[in-house]
């Protein structure tokens, strides 16, 4: 789908636009947006609202014909509430309304003139941020590996976004809506592939693929590779599969040559049975999603490449499987990791950590600006906050309070939020072992804390945050599939911090 941003004014109206479609509000209080008043020379909206053929409220649409004075052939309207000034929930639900609308007329052009200065406490960016990101999830495709492809979507397939000035900052809001929106399909594609295709190799050829691309640099340590490293944690999650496992190293130097700079570390388990301590039947097809950290390191690197973001990034996915055989790690087992600090295995299913322990080592010699973690980490973080914010973990000192406050408010401004947990010295109490320095999981209680926790430990050299996703990266369900997130909150805490 092709957007662009068109103003429309005294001299260049939107009567005399020449389009498929328009797409204008109305309100529940019979009132009309700016636009659709301008569309209104024959008096049909008014007369449309006032017989109750629409009624305003979030969401309702109604396409007229032929309206007096439009050169449009048709004009869609969409209710946004009983206001004004509307409110992002209400100004989500009338723009999915008009995609929805827009798939399903014979119009290959159209025009949304909703009032995107109007949504409270948000900007004409962000509703231009939203309404492309919308776009791409209307017409996102899971038929991928299906011998008989789905009908190919019908309807519009390029939209003009109307606004009062086109200023540079909304063609700049454009260009970063259009690489988030394709980061997110990528991270989306690569969470929904089956885990015999996706596998930790196809990871790699991704990030080579994107390097190419973007013109990144990049790395892949082998196994021997990751021995020389003494990354023996990463390592022993890796030895119950014959998938070799892959380590992932990507580059975007943007910014200046000296600049520390983010690190971003990604989870990258194709696939979770659990190892030995083995994951019930019911569901396990789901942990192919368990690679969403890593998908959404991706994800966001090919966001940042499109905007050519000035800004030095670098991608670390530690990447393998999770089987169970004769050579995998068992309950009981200790391990060590890079760091020189001993693990034991209490539980071979909570491997997510072993692997970042050795990663976030890793991220040490870049002598980092600041690193966050991703990962699919804990179905606590599901029970504490839902399916609606990412779990939010780091420090209580002043530099993490202020990473803490950028994601928090990145996710905000992207409608991507997290909700910030604690790291707290007390629950590393519940991770003593009587026989190495930590044990992989804690006693009860607190399971995604304690997760954090754990690798806390290893991150003690720089400013880290972790994010866990495992409640946000998929739905579950007949909507069942990767959600793109958190690359939305990634993109923009990395472009506010350029």
């Amino acid at each position: 789908m092709d957007f662009s941003i068109k103003a429309f004014d005294t001299k260049n109206t939107l009567a005399a636009a020449k389009s498929g479609c328009i797409a204008v509000a109305v309100f529940e209080n019979k009132k009309l947006s700016q636009a659709a008043k301008a569309l209104d020379q024959g008096g049909e909206i008014t007369a449309a609202l006032k017989s109750g053929d629409i009624s305003g409220k979030p969401g309702s649409t109604l396409l007229l014909r032929g309206l007096a004075g439009a050169e449009a052939a048709r004009v869609l309207l969409v209710g946004l509430g009983s206001d004004e000034t509307v409110s992002e929930k209400s100004f989500s639900s009338g723009v999915n309304a008009t995609l929805k609308a827009f798939a399903s007329i014979g119009a290959a052009d159209a025009i949304i003139a909703l009032p995107m200065t109007d949504v409270k406490e948000r900007d004409a960016g962000w509703a231009v941020r939203s309404i492309v990101i919308a776009a791409h999830e209307s017409v996102f495709r899971t038929d991928i590996q299906k011998s008989k492809k789905d009908p190919a979507p019908t309807g519009v397939k390029k939209i003009t976004l109307a606004v009062p000035a086109a200023s540079t900052d909304l063609k700049t809001a454009l260009l970063q809506a259009e690489a988030i929106a394709n980061g997110m399909d990528l991270t989306k594609e690569l969470g929904n592939l089956s885990a015999n295709v996706c596998t930790p190799s196809h990871l790699a050829n991704t990030a080579r693929k994107l390097a190419k691309q973007f013109r990144f640099d990049v790395e892949v340590l082998e196994r021997k590779q990751l021995e020389a490293l003494k990354m023996c944690s990463f390592l022993s999650v890796a030895n119950g599969s014959d998938e070799p496992p892959k380590f992932i190293v990507l580059k975007h130097m943007g910014g200046k040559a000296k600049d520390a700079p983010v690190v971003l570390v990604g989870k990258g388990i194709t696939f979770d049975t659990g190892g030995i301590s083995l994951k019930p039947g019911a569901a396990m097809d789901e942990m192919k999603y368990d690679m969403c950290g890593a998908a959404s390191v991706l994800g966001t690197f090919r966001a940042i490449g499109e905007m050519g973001l000035k800004l030095n990034v670098i991608g670390v996915i530690a990447t393998c499987e999770n089987m169970p055989s004769g050579r995998a790690t068992k309950p009981g087992d200790i391990v060590t990791s890079m760091n020189g600090l001993t693990i034991e295995v209490l539980n071979t299913d909570a491997e997510g950590r072993l692997i970042l322990c050795d990663a976030l080592t890793y991220a040490e010699r870049f002598n980092p600006a600041a690193v966050v973690d991703i990962a699919t980490l804990t179905g606590a973080c599901i029970v504490a906050l839902g399916n609606h914010n990412s779990g939010l973990f780091t420090r209580s000192d002043a530099a993490h309070e202020q990473l803490a406050k950028e994601l928090l408010d990145a996710g905000k401004q992207a409608s991507d939020t997290a909700w910030r947990l604690p790291v707290e010295e007390a629950y590393n109490e519940q991770l003593k072992s009587n026989f190495a320095d930590l044990a992989n999981i804690g006693t009860p209680g607190g399971a995604s804390v304690t997760a954090a926790c754990f690798l806390e430990n290893f991150t003690r050299k720089y400013t880290w945050a972790h994010l866990d996703i495992a409640g946000t990266a998929w739905k579950s369900g007949g909507a069942k599939g990767a959600t793109g997130r958190p690359v939305p909150l990634l993109s923009t805490f990395l472009i506010n911090r350029a």
